[in-house]
């Protein structure tokens, strides 16, 4: 199950974030969303969990909780499907 975290710190790295969330059960894989140039952080990211029922619990504990004095989001990530860009097909129309 793949899991939307919002409102995470800049502090927070990947290799944290993924032992949070392996103590509710194995991680398949995380990542933090970062900005392409300056290579921030953009406060959030995904967490790919091995087992459902432990995602689920992960969410149940953590959504709403404070994070480095911050509250951050934890959801069932939305799937937006293959080449989801946001609703546009770019700035550029060819007739």
């Amino acid at each position: 199950m793949k899991v939307f975290i919002a409102g995470l710190p800049a502090e927070v790295s990947e290799d944290e974030l993924t032992a949070v969330f392996g103590d509710f059960g194995p991680v398949k894989s995380l990542r933090i969303i970062k900005d392409r140039e300056t290579k921030e952080s953009k406060g959030f990211g995904f967490v790919e969990m091995v087992n459902d029922s432990e995602a689920k619990e992960a969410i149940r504990c953590m959504n709403g909780a404070s994070y480095y004095g911050k509250r951050i989001t934890v959801n069932i990530a939305e799937d937006k499907g293959p080449g989801f860009n946001g609703g546009s097909k770019g700035g550029f129309r060819r007739n």
